[in-house]
């Protein structure tokens, strides 16, 4: 189903990051109870009907939030729903956020759409919302992440224990940003 598309946000080479909108409930919900994406995210696959899951999803873009924002990723080509990314734990003084990302749409993986959202969501974040770092946590094992992450810009910190997984935090800041 192809809606109406809200504003777009920003563009890479092969995505657009837009608006979120109720009409994105249903993929996200089918990806939030994927067992396969919620390991990739080291939780648990969704257990809410998706009637709670909408009513929720609704509030939220009725009540957005400073601190997080997430944007629907869209290929370019076929303008279709295949992810989303956002940023979270925003700090405006100390001008950082944690980004996440989820590519949903399997025949959109290993293809350059997630370091594309990456590299975009990144840029608009130093661009338009001014800040100084952005950070993420990855799992140990998820290797086709790191290195999506890597070539977005992201370098490696540390490793980290949390919630009994193992995580690589890595950053990235204006002046290791990859130009287009």
């Amino acid at each position: 189903m192809t809606a109406t598309r809200s504003q777009i946000i920003a563009s890479g080479t092969l995505v657009h990051l837009r608006a979120k909108q109720i009409e994105d409930a249903e993929n996200d919900y089918a990806w939030r109870c994927d067992p396969e994406l919620a390991a990739y995210d080291a939780a648990r696959p969704l257990r809410a009907s998706y009637k709670t899951f909408a009513s929720t999803m609704r509030e939220e873009l009725n009540y957005p939030t400073t601190h997080r924002r997430t944007f629907a990723i869209d290929d370019i080509e076929g303008e279709r729903h295949i992810g989303n990314v956002m940023y979270y734990g925003y700090d405006p003084r100390a001008g950082e956020a944690e980004l996440g990302i989820t590519i949903g749409e399997r025949d959109f993986w290993s293809s350059g759409y997630g370091t594309d959202a990456v590299r975009t969501l990144v840029q608009y974040l130093f661009d338009e919302i001014g800040l100084s770092r952005v950070y993420l946590h990855t799992l140990s094992w998820n290797y086709r992440a790191q290195r999506c992450f890597e070539r977005a810009g992201f370098q490696r910190v540390r490793d980290v224990q949390r919630g009994g997984h193992e995580f690589i935090l890595m950053e990235i800041k204006p002046d290791n940003a990859p130009s287009e």
